[in-house]
């Protein structure tokens, strides 16, 4: 078998450009392959980036609305609500209530419109937000309602450039009253997936001097684990829907789920694409199999000889067979190193992280010379099956 795979390689050195033509369509394919699967998994890994490792086991639930009559009230998030749906949902480890606002944030003669979010203690280290100054809220802050803020690091560095903004006074505007904070903390520029607010300030406050016994806006229900948020989702989903009777009641979407929705997206397309990508390889093995047609017919002086010199059929059909798959062998190969090359490029240009599919690598290769024995058949057959006096005979 080595000496045909080396008579096979002294074939191609000698018939190059007929060689090259017939890697061409294999490298192409297997190329193809690798270029679409490695972006498909950059992208993924971009999504994932992008929303941060951070909540991933957190659930977000909002109102929705009434589709129909006779369906409930609409979701009221209030203190019972929070004990209910904690009884009623399984694999919940803390519920949390927030309630946004827009206000205007002044300090000096800075002035600017930011997004507050009324928060519960604990709730910025759920999302495991770090500090880069001060401290996050304490339990006594939000049960007294104290007037103390923090600051994201976009917020901080707009109206404090300096870096001085913990212990600094700003003025904070709502509902057409303005109220004074003490900024207690400032933090970390991070990626933090659902929560992206500017400024944060105890709920306990909001409750008591902007909105009194407010519902929740929205309820954050962190999941025992990232692995299991999906589920959490689904029964959450479930239960509003079987209480009120409305599928709309409530809204509920985690980032794992949409992580996952993502990345099963970009894998269908990349699937899709590669198939595509595959046919190249099919049209390239039927290039192989008409120019090893070709071969056998210039070579059949050569089969000939062998079989005159004892050759069986079946060492004919082997040396042919293993000169088709050495084209695919060798065309896997080139394809593969192409494939990672584009992508690298493409990558490096569009600055993400690149990552090699090596199952796509292994599935384009092993296809690539699956069609090199499969379309090297037909030659391999005809080789075999040729009169040794009728190819000694002929030109």
């Amino acid at each position: 078998m080595l000496e045909d795979f080396i008579n096979a390689f002294k074939n191609f050195k000698s018939n190059k450009t007929r060689t090259f033509l017939s890697l061409l369509g294999v490298i192409i394919g297997v190329a193809s392959v690798i270029v679409i699967t490695s972006l498909g998994s950059s992208t993924t890994k971009k999504i994932q980036d992008t929303f941060g490792s951070a909540g991933l086991d957190v659930v977000s639930v909002s109102a929705g609305f009434i589709s129909r009559r006779g369906s409930s009230s609409s979701v009221q998030f209030n203190e019972a609500a929070r004990t209910d749906l904690f009884d009623n949902v399984r694999n919940i480890k803390k519920i949390w209530y927030k309630n946004s606002l827009n206000a205007t944030m002044s300090y000096g003669e800075t002035s600017s419109s930011v997004n507050c979010s009324a928060i519960e203690t604990g709730y910025l280290e759920m999302y495991s937000f770090e500090l880069e100054k001060g401290e996050f809220f304490s339990v006594t802050d939000n049960e007294e309602g104290t007037q103390k803020i923090i600051l994201n690091h976009a917020t901080a560095e707009n109206f404090f450039p300096a870096g001085d903004a913990v212990g600094q006074n700003v003025i904070l505007v709502a509902s057409n009253t303005s109220f004074c904070f003490e900024v207690i903390g400032v933090l970390k520029e991070q990626s933090t997936g659902m929560e992206n607010g500017a400024a944060f300030i105890p709920r306990g406050f909001y409750s008591k001097k902007i909105m009194p016994n407010p519902a929740a806006a929205n309820v954050m229900v962190q999941a025992t684990s990232a692995e299991i948020a999906s589920t959490v989702t689904t029964d959450i989903k479930s239960y509003y829907t079987n209480k009120t009777g409305n599928e709309y009641a409530v809204n509920v979407m985690s980032m794992q789920s949409m992580i996952e929705q993502m990345s099963k997206i970009t894998g269908t397309l990349s699937l899709l694409l590669s198939a595509i990508a595959a046919i190249s390889l099919l049209v390239g093995g039927i290039g192989i199999m008409n120019i090893m047609i070709v071969t056998v017919t210039e070579r059949k002086q050569e089969i000939g000889i062998r079989k005159a010199l004892g050759a069986s059929p079946m060492a004919i059909r082997q040396q042919f067979l293993i000169e088709s798959a050495s084209i695919t062998l060798l065309g896997g190969i080139m394809g593969i190193i192409v494939g990672i090359a584009v992508s690298l490029a493409v990558e490096y240009v569009q600055s993400n992280a690149f990552i090699v599919n090596t199952n796509a690598c292994l599935i384009a290769f092993g296809f690539s010379v699956f069609v090199g024995i499969f379309f090297g058949l037909n030659p391999a057959s005809r080789a075999a099956k040729l009169d040794p006096v009728v190819a000694l005979s002929g030109e």
